[in-house]
């Protein structure tokens, strides 16, 4: 699933794009699968509520992708586990959206399960590929966004994110295995399977650690590691292992950094200790069990 980086790669993205995309108006949209538009329930609802507004700005909330319309309508997309937008233009071709551009949005198999697009005025559309279709899409007024986003926590790259506001955070959460709180979006905002596995990489703490037995000392060291893990995961625009991609259907490269994702049978770069993948709860934790007691 995308997580914080790869989110905020394609914020950033869209809103250097060019031809510019803020200013522009939606004039359409098409989708194949009516099920990843949840509100309004009604098709003709949202497109009634959708074409012709203008696009003033777009941000991020935590996995959140969140395009702020005239009108104060917010079009919220969560590109849950294997969603990725990208900006181009497309044809249909033997019932398939072909795209028109050459390169990785036409060459890279993962950029070709289009189930939703938006017509813009400068002539460009902006696509949703999705292979499991699990994504979601939501036009809401700002009273129905403010009780979406009401229950996430903290963004972890925002100044305001102290030590003492982790530190807070993290401790409701004693009893449980400090993997599973980092990934709680009601906890922090924004991480998810890699860049937890990174962080506790980064600081030596074992994923299966009870929140309640790590020391003040050893949250320090999480707390940067999490805020150095995040900031490189953006710097080099996200994880491309699996489906994500840039809005240009271009990789990620943050597969270079990584030091224990998906890397089981390695050997970790730090101690020489090999690398296990293990299930914790229904996700699967990466860690050198030798330097991450």
């Amino acid at each position: 699933m995308p997580e914080l980086p790869e989110v905020e790669t394609i914020v950033q993205e869209l809103l250097k794009a060019k031809p510019k995309i803020l200013g522009s108006k939606i004039l359409d949209f098409w989708t194949d699968w009516k099920k990843m538009i949840k509100r309004p329930k009604s098709l003709e609802e949202f497109r009634e509520e959708l074409i012709g507004r203008q696009i003033l700005d777009i941000k991020r909330r935590a996995k959140n992708i969140l395009f702020f319309l005239e009108k104060e309508k917010v079009l919220l997309v969560h590109q849950k586990l294997t969603g990725h937008l990208l900006y181009g233009k497309w044809k249909k071709k033997n019932k398939e959206w072909e795209a028109e551009i050459e390169g990785p949005l036409k060459s890279d198999p993962q950029n070709r399960f289009i189930h939703f697009i938006l017509f813009l005025s400068n002539g460009w559309q902006i696509a949703l590929s999705d292979v499991r279709k699990f994504a979601k899409i939501e036009l809401l007024d700002k009273e129905e966004l403010e009780k979406e986003l009401a229950q996430l926590g903290p963004e972890p790259l925002d100044d305001s994110f102290t030590f003492e506001k982790f530190k807070e955070a993290i401790l409701k959460k004693k009893k449980g295995k400090i993997k599973q709180v980092l990934m709680d979006q009601r906890v922090i905002a924004g991480i998810g399977n890699i860049y937890s596995d990174e962080a506790l990489w980064i600081a030596k703490i074992s994923p299966f650690r009870k929140v309640s037995d790590i020391k003040e000392e050893e949250l320090k060291e999480l707390y940067l590691a999490i805020k150095k893990v995040l900031k490189i995961g953006v710097q080099l625009h996200g994880e491309s292992i699996s489906d994500f991609r840039r809005i240009d259907g271009s990789r990620g490269e943050f597969d270079e950094w990584r030091k224990v994702y998906r890397k089981e049978g390695e050997k970790c770069e730090r101690c020489g200790g090999k690398i296990v993948a293990k299930k914790i709860g229904q996700r699967t934790a990466h860690f050198c069990p030798v330097c991450q007691k």
